[in-house]
């Protein structure tokens, strides 16, 4: 069959929508539904989708970008932008399934589907690896698996297509129904069924029945029965069924797993003989993942010889892009084990995202099984490339070499990567953003070391996404047209400085608030272009403040007349903002002192306010909700006046994290989300909904076996009357792991095993006791993740999750991963 051609006018037909045309013949070939991410604007078609914003409101954003074709549902928008085509439909979101759904019947092709709460996405890529090799297959991109996703990805189905593997994930009830009419797998693959979205679930069960509908019309049912166990047998999906199991009775029946030098080798009864696999990993998920991987094999006729070669080449899939400090002030965007143009699109885009360095570089290898003639390959990348504005190209392969015409702009080319790394010494890398994006047997992890500086055994991992996601629930709490400022004080909470900053500005908060103006003046020289409010603006402060566009905090007469004389005479309507003290006691203006401040501000053409605001004192607290209700009136009365006296309305906020969850009628214009971002808030029980978003991890330095009464560490605190065994791992209280921890008090995790601590906290190093475990140097040790959490930390040393993620020390690399 040839390739279906989609004009804006069959697309109409296709949505049954009301269409204005100024060209009925435009092409269509990418569909858009974010307006920061378009690739060639005019075969592009944007939806205004509406979830936590409305999508209306970046019409202008694609218009700019050059996108002259929409789905809207609102009309008024047809008049407002010429020489476009709109087509007008009832529900956006419908209208982009509908069309996925059409395209996805223009092809008969075998499809795989995949669900469960965790291990989708690395099963589908697993199952990439083993299966290329007999097909052609087009596969979501990382994890696009929602009800937006899975369109966006069927859309890819191309004629050289004859596998397709899709992942599908749901949140809530009665959402999979429209995924599997858009999918319609032919085989189901059921993955781990944990916690993950359990809050939009009644139940376990009710959640598994909604996941199990996208294999409603399966012919085959690949699962494990300890994850059905809530649904009767009769009630599984499959004209055939194929189980697994390594604790009761299945197809597969796992009855061995033996660690082998970082390998684990499988041992089963299948069809009544033994069988045996290797799989070149040791971590519990990854084993599970590739048991999945090993039942579907042997399910899809595969024989237990056929699968065991495959298997025991299976390579670690890299799930996120890693943002590194790089050497020479470089930022370091590594995305070395895959290469491909969907995964490249998507690492482009969080190129754009950082605007700490105006200069972009893309070290590229050449791109393999694309299914994509040569010439039309780079033309494409060439064209990407171009429309990201990156500065430069290094490509590395003989291949991508023979089409450097085709780019535009500054290149350099490399036989293969030994090549680079001989040249490197020579190579200009400087103040930029590089992207390291390679096809794995380039080898690409060789060239990120060679760029990234040294890393010490001590890392904070930020978790990008799961900020997003904070944000993301935090917006779906607050109510139409309320504005988001984001606290990024503090070094951002101990989590970084421009690298949260631009993360926020490219979501598309309102505002952005920080301590001092050094931290401002930080993120201006790092690019970021949002407003900005110093909270404790020293009057040394104010001619940088002026200078960098920020606008500071007035808390009181002696700080605004400050602030007025360092104005210059050519300064007007300079933004500021009012904090008013409703009841925290700390800084801001009492009832007494506004007729002195009305008489500044009235008619004042110097000054702007910008906001008025004031501070909840204990808004996650129930006892306090009689304190916090008199909070929200004093400040509603006190604004009021001052709103009168300016003739204009600044926005008004005083709802903290815990006001957006439990203070709605405190939201008023705009909310400041501080400790949420990070995945914390005192007003949720267990922090439900959010994610956490930072892991602290080190490495254990040494192992030593101890006899009895002998004692670990300064002043001999630490007493083993036993003997043992102890582990010194790369962390001490001058990376921020208080002293309080010490002599048992802190825990960490080695291993899957809680180990105490023992003896003193030194400055560099801590001891742990590891009777009893099997521990070695270079195992990984976890102060806190989301199994052991900051929250359990703070309460083991009687402080708050504030004070630890703060006093992790600068020395403490930041590693930030974006998916």
């Amino acid at each position: 069959m040839q390739k279906p051609i989609y004009t804006i006018s069959k697309i109409a037909e296709i949505l049954n929508a009301d269409a204005k045309f100024v060209d009925e013949q435009n092409v269509i070939e990418y569909l858009v539904i974010d307006s920061r991410s378009v690739l060639v604007p005019e075969n592009s078609l944007f939806f205004a989708l509406s979830s936590h914003r409305d999508g209306h409101e970046f019409i202008k954003d694609a218009y700019d970008k050059e996108i002259r074709n929409f789905v809207i549902t609102d009309g008024k928008y047809i008049n407002q932008y010429p020489n476009c085509n709109f087509l007008l439909v009832t529900d956006v979101l419908k209208a982009l399934q509908k069309l996925a759904l059409y395209h996805r019947n223009q092809f008969a092709l075998k499809t795989i589907g995949i669900t469960g709460s965790n291990g989708k996405t690395i099963v589908k890529e697993w199952l990439y690896q083993l299966l290329a090799a007999d097909f052609n297959i087009i596969r979501s991109p990382k994890s696009y698996n929602s009800q937006i996703g899975v369109p966006l990805s069927v859309w890819q189905i191309d004629v050289d297509h004859n596998l397709a593997i899709f992942e599908a994930g749901i949140s809530a009830a009665n959402e999979m129904e429209s995924i599997e009419e858009i999918i319609k797998p032919e085989i189901g693959i059921l993955t781990n069924i944990g916690e993950a979205h359990a809050e939009g679930f009644s139940s376990k069960r009710e959640k598994i029945t909604e996941k199990l509908k996208l294999f409603a019309g399966a012919d085959l049912f690949i699962y494990s029965p300890e994850y059905v166990s809530e649904v009767n047998f009769k009630d599984l999906p499959g004209k055939k069924k194929f189980s697994w199991s390594s604790k009761q009775g299945a197809d597969l029946r796992i009855i061995a797993v033996e660690p082998i030098e970082g390998n684990c080798y499988l041992r089963a009864i299948y069809q009544d003989r033994e069988i045996e696999c290797m799989l070149p990993f040791k971590d519990k998920a990854s084993i599970e993942n590739g048991m999945i991987c090993w039942a579907t094999l042997l399910a899809l006729g595969y024989t237990p010889e056929q699968a065991d070669l495959r298997l025991e080449k299976l390579s670690h899939v890299s799930m996120r892009l890693e943002l590194k400090n790089g050497i020479n002030q470089c930022s370091i965007i590594d995305d070395s084990y895959s290469a491909d143009i969907s995964s490249l699109a998507i690492a482009l885009d969080f190129l754009n995202q950082q605007n700490q360095h105006p200069k972009k570089t893309v070290i590229l290898s050449e791109l393999f099984e694309t299914g994509k003639d040569d010439l039309d390959l780079y033309s494409e990348i060439a064209e990407l490339l171009t429309q990201k504005k990156v500065s430069r190209l290094i490509g590395i392969g003989a291949n991508i070499a023979k089409y450097a015409d085709l780019f535009k702009f500054e290149t350099q080319f490399f036989e293969d990567t030994n090549a680079f790394i001989d040249a490197f010494p020579g190579l200009p890398f400087s103040h930029e953003t590089i992207l390291v994006k390679g096809a794995r047997r380039f080898e690409f992890g060789r060239i990120s070391k060679l760029l990234t500086q040294k890393i010490h055994d001590t890392v904070l991992e930020i978790d990008l996404n799961a900020m997003v996601g904070n944000l993301q629930f935090y917006r779906s709490k607050i109510k139409p047209g309320v504005k988001i400022m984001a606290m990024v004080k503090a070094f951002s909470y101990g989590s970084g400085s421009f690298e949260i900053a631009n993360l926020l500005q490219f979501h598309k908060v309102d505002y952005l608030a920080v301590a001092y103006a050094d931290e401002g003046i930080a993120l201006r020289k790092a690019g970021i272009t949002l407003p900005i409010m110093v909270m404790s603006p020293e009057e040394s402060a104010f001619e940088a403040i002026i200078k960098h566009n920020l606008e500071p905090e007035i808390y009181s007469i002696e700080i605004l007349n400050s602030f007025l004389n360092a104005l210059s005479d050519y300064d007007f309507n300079y933004p500021i903002h009012i904090k008013i003290d409703s009841g925290m006691h700390r800084l801001g203006f009492d009832q007494p002192e506004i007729e002195d401040l009305s008489v500044l501000l009235k008619d004042n053409q110097r000054l702007k306010v910008q906001s008025i605001f004031s501070h909840l004192v204990a808004s996650g607290e129930a006892e306090h909700d009689g304190f916090t209700q008199q909070q929200i009136e004093k400040f509603k009365l006190i604004s009021s006046e001052l709103v009168e006296v300016l003739g204009y309305k600044p926005l008004l906020h005083i709802a903290n994290t815990s006001g957006i969850s439990r203070w709605a009628d405190g939201q008023l214009d705009m909310v400041r989300l501080g400790i949420g971002l990070y995945g914390f808030d005192a007003a949720l029980q267990n922090n439900r909904g959010l994610q956490t978003v930072m892991v602290l991890k080190t490495t254990v330095t040494q192992v030593k076996i101890l006899d009895a009464g002998e004692t670990v560490g300064y002043s001999r605190r630490g007493v083993m009357p036993n003997g043992g065994k102890i582990a010194t791992v790369k962390i001490g209280y001058a990376d921020g792991y208080n002293r309080a921890f010490g002599n048992g008090v802190g825990k960490m995790l080695i291993n899957g095993k809680l180990v105490p601590t023992i003896g003193s906290i030194c400055m560099d190093m801590t001891m742990l006791d590891i009777t009893g475990i099997d521990v070695k140097a270079g195992d990984e040790a976890i102060v806190f993740d989301k199994e052991h959490t900051i929250m359990q930390l703070a309460e083991e040393i009687n402080t708050i999750p504030y004070e630890i993620l703060t006093n992790i020390s600068q020395r403490v690399k930041r590693v930030y991963f974006y998916e």
